[in-house]
């Protein structure tokens, strides 16, 4: 390994991986021309697939660089063990990676250039989509997730307070920065949660150049609308935990004036919905505040009182990307 580079540490976290998805995500880590590499791999407990067979993967396809692979001993989930690797990863830089992706040669290089020359605390990419064959369906990011808008620059937490543009497999963060911001939200993906760390304490570059395939398949954790199956559970899923999470960055987020006002709105806005959707009022409020979510704040006015047959159609719609 080239020790005049800085050290990168991909950091992996696994649950019941297919195997040969992983293979293809390893592969593609051992082709990396970025110099000075080491790999982190935890497995959350997986069930069915045992250890030793990733073990003896990782193993088999990491020939180039170091890598410690680790169980465990119970079960995190992804937030979890990704707060974990962060912990006890060393490095100067850390890049979060999924288990059934295929990153280009040249992403961590390019990655790592833009980081150095702009001085930001994470750089993040746009990628190829593929699907569960390994299939290319879109060129970008943008073209599955229409609400999907790249930002770059300074001051940029309080848009990431209620939605992501940045996807943790496709960012390279500075290893200070990342274990600064532990212990990470319980009630937002590590990635959107490092993003709005750095979004408050730095900057965010934001380069829509393809540097990985993007696997989309049924199980994906971020997928549109991922755990709503009808009403009660789009309540939960999309408007209480919504709830929590400003709650519980308006408790521990450290943070400035105007983000700290920001969050306050946001909140007001976030206790309105729920009230909403619970037929207790707060409709004013959420026309309100609509601008934090126009699509989701609209809908919110009249699903409450939709029979479910209808709230399905759209639910349907919403999965297809058409609202």
């Amino acid at each position: 390994m080239e020790t005049g580079k800085p050290l990168i540490s991909i950091l992996m976290a696994v649950y019941e991986p297919r195997l040969d998805w992983l293979r293809e995500q390893l592969e593609s880590l051992e082709k990396q021309s970025y110099p000075n590499l080491r790999l982190y791999v935890r497995d959350d407990c997986s069930m069915t697939v045992h250890f030793q067979e990733i073990e003896r993967l990782v193993k088999e396809c990491i020939r180039s660089f170091p890598c410690e692979i680790r169980r465990n001993e119970e079960n995190l989930g992804s937030n979890g063990t990704f707060e974990r690797l962060t912990r006890e990863a060393e490095g100067e830089y850390f890049a979060y990676c999924d288990q059934d992706d295929v990153w280009l040669p040249e992403k961590l290089e390019v990655l790592q250039e833009e980081l150095e020359q702009s001085g930001a605390l994470l750089v993040c990419s746009d990628m190829f989509i593929i699907d569960a064959e390994g299939r290319r369906v879109a060129d970008s990011i943008t073209k599955v997730r229409r609400r999907h808008r790249f930002q770059s620059g300074e001051g940029l937490a309080e848009n990431l307070l209620i939605s992501n543009f940045v996807t943790g497999c496709t960012m390279l963060v500075r290893s200070e920065t990342a274990k600064e911001a532990v212990p990470f939200c319980p009630y937002m993906v590590h990635d959107h949660y490092l993003a709005l760390w750095c979004g408050e304490h730095g900057a965010i570059v934001s380069m829509e150049l393809p540097l990985l395939k993007y696997r989309v398949h049924r199980n994906n954790q971020t997928s549109l609308l991922a755990g709503v199956t009808d009403k009660a559970s789009y309540g939960t899923v999309r408007i209480h935990k919504m709830l929590e999470r400003l709650r519980w960055l308006k408790e521990h987020f450290p943070c400035g004036e105007r983000l700290e006002i920001a969050l306050e709105n946001r909140l007001t806005w976030a206790q309105a919905r729920e009230g909403n959707w619970q037929h207790q009022g707060g409709k004013r409020t959420v026309w309100k505040y609509r601008r934090y979510s126009p699509v989701p704040s609209l809908f919110e006015l009249f699903a409450p009182e939709m029979p479910e047959w209808m709230f399905h159609i759209f639910l349907r719609m919403g999965r297809k990307n058409l609202v």
